[in-house]
């Protein structure tokens, strides 16, 4: 990987077919899981546990958010459309975000009697976010050098992220035995689908080869090996191999909550997609 030579944004109009899918779909990835689960984030505002941590999730979300834009722009500089209707525009199929990302709270919709699930919104935060801080880690040597210097910047804000999620890991862990029942059966759930995290889709041959991130298996193995050792020092059972839902968001195959997430979105977008936002 450390072989192939970097590519300015400059020379974006040279790049051969081949690594410009690659290359495109790889930042399809980066922008879909930030942008929905920034959207779940979204919707305990108002219904967190407490005034701070409403503030502080909203605020975390939006970061997310920010993530988002910044490849979707990305993907404008490369040609393939503007960033707002790459975010708001394309239909379920075509997004490439993990399942994961997608899943619910818990029961009820945001405005209509929503029984959220804290404990799971914790460690589906953490356990993502473990796994993006690999995933930055291996984008900081990527061979597009835009992208490097974009995940560079990046990890900065995202590792005050990770600390915030941590101290509720800990505190749920070893808080009332209520909680850590909570805790481990949120951990189970995040864990049935966790595995998709790493995977990088149908074109991940060349995603890699062209040295744009690391392979599938080494993405795996730096998120599991930073997931194991806070398990062990929070003092949680490590739940083995992490699996991987029927769908595969990665391919575009997704579930009707995505559906519904998109149709929420984008709903004043679509009224007049010309119009300044």
């Amino acid at each position: 990987m450390g072989n192939i030579p970097q590519v300015d944004s400059s020379e974006s109009a040279k790049m051969n077919k081949e690594y410009a899918a690659a290359l495109t779909d790889l930042l399809f990835q980066l922008a879909d899981d930030d942008f929905i689960l920034a959207y779940r984030g979204s919707e305990w505002l108002g219904l967190a546990p407490h005034i701070e941590e409403d503030v502080a999730f909203s605020s975390m979300s939006q970061d997310m958010m920010g993530h988002a834009v910044m490849h979707y722009e990305m993907l404008e500089e490369l040609g393939v459309g503007k960033a707002d209707d790459l975010a708001q525009l394309r239909k379920p199929e075509e997004f490439r975000n993990a399942i994961l990302a997608e899943r619910k709270n818990g029961t009820g919709e945001y405005n209509d009697t929503p029984h959220y699930d804290w404990a799971y919104a914790i460690v589906r935060s953490y356990l993502y976010g473990l796994f993006k801080q690999a995933r930055l880690e291996a984008l900081s040597n990527s061979s597009y050098l835009p992208l490097a210097q974009v995940s560079r910047k990046i990890m900065t804000e995202h590792r005050y992220h990770l600390m915030h999620w941590q101290v509720w890991m800990k505190q749920l862990a070893n808080s009332t035995e209520a909680a850590r029942t909570r805790l481990d059966a949120a951990i189970a759930r995040v864990w049935a689908d966790a595995g998709e995290l790493c995977k990088l889709g149908a074109n991940a041959a060349n995603i890699v080869g062209f040295g744009l991130i690391a392979s599938e298996e080494s993405l795996k193995a730096a998120w599991l090996a930073q997931a194991k050792a806070v398990f062990s020092s929070i003092g949680l059972e490590w739940p083995g191999e992490p699996g991987v839902p029927a769908e595969s968001g990665r391919t575009g195959k997704h579930t009707e909550e995505l559906t519904t997430v998109l149709n929420t979105l984008s709903e004043v977008y679509r009224i007049d997609p010309a119009a300044s936002w």
